[in-house]
């Protein structure tokens, strides 16, 4: 496994600085959350492919592993987060999103990324799940396309208050999509957040899917990623669970509130893991 971050915990820094930063604490694997400051996939095409070259060429000076996120708040919508999303009722607004993603399967080839990260969006007109959940498959068809086009692996996240929020839910989706580029990432917090059961049960039972890592302290049922140490997560047994299936790759901190403190932050996360890794 790799120690990792996301670029959404420093999003006050450029770019190229935060990487060095998480380079400089040892971590090993960038989350690279793309935003307006951030590798913005609706730069200029040539503007962007200079900066996708030149940001690869730095991960690779520094020996970084990289994942492509599509979290970011404010891209698609200045004025609401996270919005327009794949659950959303008008076609022609799920297809701003659908472009999105293509996109970033696109910075994702640029990169040499191992993955690229995102969810469905939270269902708001009261759909029935069938239906629901027949619209989202409908949406990823041409993002599941893409990336078979590009070689370019999927990690879908369950997210607590979206419309996929639990495994059991992606299952039924999984269903749907049957691709062998569809796959997961699973974030530890969420999974404390949401579930009825130990974590490590879902890494054991989920293992060959998992495609990404995002990882942070949390409490039950509480949908907030605090500071390791601040919520009611165990970790040894969640870190050994992912020993025991074989990931190797990055378990990336996501603190996206923490950015105001980024640099202290990214040094006392690694302070908490590191010597769990090594364990």
């Amino acid at each position: 496994m790799l120690l990792g971050y996301n670029t959404n915990g420093l999003a006050h820094h450029r770019l190229t600085d935060a990487l060095r930063l998480m380079a400089e604490e040892g971590y090993k694997s960038a989350a690279i959350t793309l935003d307006a400051a951030a590798l913005d996939p609706f730069e200029d095409p040539a503007t962007l492919a200079r900066q996708a070259s030149a940001v690869r060429r730095l991960l690779e000076d520094l020996g970084m592993a990289r994942v492509v996120e599509t979290g970011a708040r404010y891209l698609l919508n200045p004025r609401t987060k996270h919005d327009p999303t794949l659950m959303d009722p008008d076609p022609v607004r799920r297809a701003l999103r659908v472009d999105f993603l293509r996109r970033s399967i696109d910075l994702a080839v640029l990169l040499d990324a191992d993955a690229v990260s995102f969810w469905s969006g939270i269902l708001r007109d009261g759909s029935p799940e069938d239906a629901a959940m027949d619209r989202l498959a409908a949406a990823l068809r041409p993002v599941v396309e893409h990336a078979e086009a590009n070689g370019v692996r999927l990690a879908f996240e369950p997210e607590p208050g979206m419309f996929i929020d639990t495994f059991a839910r992606f299952a039924k989706l999984d269903e749907r999509i049957k691709h062998p580029l569809f796959d997961l990432t699973v974030d530890v917090g969420h999974v404390h957040c949401v579930e009825a059961g130990p974590v490590a049960d879902f890494i054991r039972a989920w293992g060959p899917r998992i495609a990404n890592v995002h990882i942070e302290d949390m409490v039950a049922g509480v949908h907030e990623h605090l500071m390791f140490g601040e919520g009611t997560m165990d970790f040894p047994p969640i870190l050994e669970a992912f020993r025991e299936v074989g990931y190797a790759g990055g378990l990336h901190v996501e603190l996206s509130r923490h950015s105001p403190m980024g640099a202290d932050a990214l040094r006392q996360a690694r302070e908490f893991l590191a010597p769990l890794l090594r364990a």
